[in-house]
């Protein structure tokens, strides 16, 4: 920190300016992220009587953080290295319920037409070493300025409830004991990783069950309906279902 304030010394009221916008700028960016999460979250309650977003969480990177980083990486301590070289200052955890949500909503992010994709990591498809399970996007959002148009990095982490359970629990655990987790303990916390994505799997089959079950069933047994109708109904029903529904990798399927 000491270095890029030593680049404004001579012009102090430019840096306040300059790292004032600079923050700001990525807290827009989240303010723009988070409408469009709501935007689509309030659409399938209202139009698909379904919620495939649970919760979801935003924060903006230290300072100390951006620093830290940028001394790990061998990297340039000024405002445009950290603009270019640091992509996840902005952030966001999205909460979905099944496997096939998390994959749901990032295709409706990536298609925005605003948003631009630049780096995705599945690891659902292939899980980290410690068995951490997530959907990783790296996106480009504009945030209108007054004077300009910023191209803005988020990042964005899409998991399920059961994937957010063992991450949350995982990082306590490591910072709660500050020297070199045992083996054993590694080995215990990657089967629980492997527990809880069975666990994924598992719900989400029951879930598909249920839904095609709702399918086959006459939505109102207390009235008479024609088969022509109750067919109408159930291929309404079914065209939701299909258009909701996603291919997931096969090897989330296994």
């Amino acid at each position: 920190m000491e270095e890029l304030t030593q680049q404004y010394r001579i012009h102090p009221k430019q840096m306040r300016t300059e790292l004032k916008r600079f923050s700001l700028i990525y807290k827009f960016a989240l303010d723009e992220m988070n409408t469009k999460i709501n935007i689509l979250k309030e659409e399938f309650i209202h139009i698909h009587d379904y919620n495939p977003i649970e919760h979801c969480n935003s924060r903006i990177k230290s300072p100390e953080s951006i620093i830290n980083k940028l001394s790990r990486k061998n990297l340039g301590f000024s405002i445009d290295s950290i603009r270019e070289n640091i992509k996840d200052i902005a952030g966001i955890r999205i909460i979905c319920p099944f496997i096939t949500d998390v994959y749901k909503i990032s295709q409706m992010i990536e298609n925005q037409q605003d948003i631009e994709l630049v780096e995705r990591k599945d690891y659902i498809k292939q899980p980290k070493p410690n068995g951490y399970q997530s959907l990783h996007l790296i996106i480009k959002i504009p945030v209108f300025m007054s004077d300009r148009v910023e191209m803005v990095f988020v990042e964005l982490q899409i998991r399920t409830i059961a994937m957010d359970f063992w991450a949350s629990l995982e990082h306590k655990i490591y910072y709660k004991y500050d020297k070199e987790i045992p083996e054993r303990i590694k080995k215990d916390l990657k089967d629980a990783a492997i527990s809880a994505a069975e666990l994924d799997k598992k719900m989400e089959s029951i879930n598909n069950e249920v839904a095609h079950l709702k399918v086959k069933e006459n939505p109102d047994s207390e009235l008479l309906i024609s088969t022509e109708t109750l067919n109408i109904q159930k291929t309404n029903f079914q065209s939701i279902l299909n258009g909701f529904f996603v291919d997931v990798p096969k090897e989330v399927k296994k």
